[in-house]
This record gives C-alpha cells, sequence and structure tokens, in this order.
C-alpha cells in the first residue's frame, strides 16, 4: 500500500453532490442566492452601525462582530464551493485544504464565542441596567473582541500540525465541497486517535463550555426577570433577547446535529451528512441578519431609512 506524509501527498478531491453532477451549475444559483443574501444582511448591519453613531452601543458593537465572523465564514468557503459548482474543479491542495479547515474553525469559534458574550451582555442589561455603558466600556468590548479570536487561534492552531503527521493513503475524496476536521482525518491510514481526541477537546472546551454558560446566563435572566412586578416589563425585558436566542439555536443546533453524524452516524445515508454540513456553514450567515433586522426595530428602521435615502438620489 502506498502510503503518503502531509508534505508529500497528492491533493485531495471536493466533493458535492454524488450523482447529481450535472444539475451542479443550477444547484450552484441556491448557494449564490444564499452567499449573497448572507453578504448584503451582514454587510448592510456593519455599514448601519458604523455609521450611525446611536448604534455605538454594546448589544449592537457585538452584533457587528457577528455580522464580521460570519462573512468571514462565507469568505472561507465560497472559493472551493463555486470552483465545484461552476467547473467542476475537484482539487484541492493539501496545505489549501488545511489552511481551509483552519479559518473554518477559527470563524466558527469566533461566533460561538461572540454568542456567549452576546448573552452576558443581556445579562448585564437586563440585571443592572444604570451600570450598563459602565461595565462594557468601548476599551472593554475591545479587549473582548481580541480575547475571542485570540482564543480561536489558540486551540485551532494545532490541528494542521497534528494532520501533518498523519499519513495517508490512496483514497483522497472529502465528503464536502470544503474541508472539515473529521472529513481529512478519517482519509488517514495511520493511527488518528490523537487528532479525534483533540477534535473532541475542541468542542467540549468550546462549543460545549459556551452552551452551558450561555445557558447559565438565560436561567439568571430569567430569574431576574421573575422579581420584576410588571408582566409589561417582563414581557419587554425578555423580548431583547429572542433575536440572541434564535442566533443561539441557528448555531448550535445545525452544528450538533453534524457531530452527531459525524460520530455516530456511520449508516446514515451520505446525502444526510452533505446536507447537515451546508446547513451547518450557510444558514446561520443567512438567518442572523434576517432574524435581527427583524426583530430589532433600530436595525431595522435605520436600513431602511438608509435604502430609503438612496432611492431618492
Amino acid at each position: 500500500m502506498v502510503l503518503y506524509n502531509g508534505s508529500a501527498y497528492r491533493p485531495f478531491l471536493l466533493t458535492g453532490f454524488p450523482g447529481l453532477e450535472a444539475s451542479h451549475p443550477v444547484i450552484s444559483i441556491l448557494f449564490c442566492v444564499l452567499y449573497l443574501i448572507a453578504l448584503i444582511g451582514n454587510s448592510a448591519i456593519l455599514v448601519v452601525i458604523r455609521v450611525e453613531e446611536s448604534l455605538h452601543a454594546p448589544m449592537y458593537l457585538f452584533l457587528s462582530m457577528l455580522a464580521a465572523s460570519d462573512l468571514g465564514l462565507y469568505a472561507a468557503t465560497l472559493p472551493t464551493l463555486l470552483k465545484l459548482f461552476w467547473f467542476n474543479f475537484r482539487e484541492i491542495n493539501f496545505d489549501a485544504c488545511l489552511i481551509q479547515m483552519s479559518f473554518i474553525y477559527v470563524f466558527s469559534l469566533m461566533e460561538s464565542g461572540i454568542l456567549l458574550t452576546m448573552a452576558f451582555d443581556r445579562y448585564v442589561a437586563i440585571s443592572n441596567p444604570l451600570r450598563y455603558t459602565m461595565i462594557l466600556t468601548n476599551a472593554t468590548i475591545a479587549k473582548i473582541g481580541v480575547g475571542i479570536l485570540l482564543r480561536a487561534v489558540a486551540v485551532v492552531l494545532p490541528g494542521p500540525f497534528l494532520i501533518k503527521r498523519l499519513k495517508f493513503c490512496k483514497a483522497n475524496v472529502l465528503s464536502h465541497s470544503y474541508c472539515l476536521h473529521p472529513d481529512i482525518i478519517k482519509l488517514s491510514c495511520s493511527d488518528h486517535r490523537i487528532n479525534s481526541i483533540y477534535g473532541l477537546i475542541i468542542i467540549l472546551i468550546t462549543f460545549g463550555m459556551d452552551s452551558v454558560l450561555i445557558l447559565l446566563s438565560y436561567l439568571k435572566i430569567l430569574t431576574t426577570v421573575l422579581h420584576i412586578a410588571s408582566q409589561e416589563e417582563q414581557f419587554k425585558a425578555l423580548n431583547t433577547c429572542v433575536s440572541h436566542i434564535c442566533a443561539v439555536l441557528l448555531v448550535y443546533v445545525p452544528m450538533l446535529g453534524l457531530s452527531i453524524i459525524h460520530r455516530s452516524g456511520k449508516h446514515v445515508p451520505p446525502v444526510v451528512h452533505i446536507i447537515m454540513a451546508y446547513v451547518y456553514l450557510l444558514v446561520p450567515p443567512v438567518l442572523n441578519p434576517v432574524v435581527y433586522c427583524i426583530k430589532t426595530r433600530e436595525i431595522r428602521t435605520r436600513i431602511l431609512s438608509n435604502l430609503l435615502n438612496l432611492s431618492q438620489r
């Protein structure tokens, strides 16, 4: 059996929808629409928050971070996806694959960290509204943003080096149109238990811990809200959390489903793996700006007023 080390390994082959290769150009229209919605929606949020000084508040600054991470996630996956579906160009260099994988996970971990911070933001806003802006100053928010980025880079950095130590056989066909850690290591014909353990530990100490802390934050929020005498005030306080709860569900439900399928779904049809992977990466960046525009009046009115001003010029 021929073995290849990481540096000499031939290119990986990406996969779209097996058996539907002739329909890839048509399927790509759906992806292009999703990418366009995500690009316009997240860019609009970034521009509006940047331009409108009234939106320079902690909640909206964290939302701009979320929009930036969503755009980064799309930028990391767009090139290989379009090359595959438009031109049937399946090859991706080994090192390029590891770089794409790293960027995908960095932006995914940043998204998770930002969602955790936004949960803390809602707790502070509801439990201590008078000191809200004093606790979450611009300097503090900047430090939190840098911390989220450094955490993501630090936990993802060992991944490519651990993959480089593996030996690969002739099999080099990935299951998706982009590179994911479980997808790469399963092609190895050497012992990759360390890589599997590393992946599991990363999920537990990042996504797992973040989800637990988000849940605890909302338990504290619920406890605080229940002590508010007025039912109207309770509804108003909880209503400010709806957008964030939707964003959390949009990220964590597909991520959990994909992880379960990768680790224990050996008998699940391959098309389910493929669809869940696309849902995990493409749905949150598309729907997050939609949810926030619908549920956040300040964002919605600013975007509509700017569009109206542009149309009148």
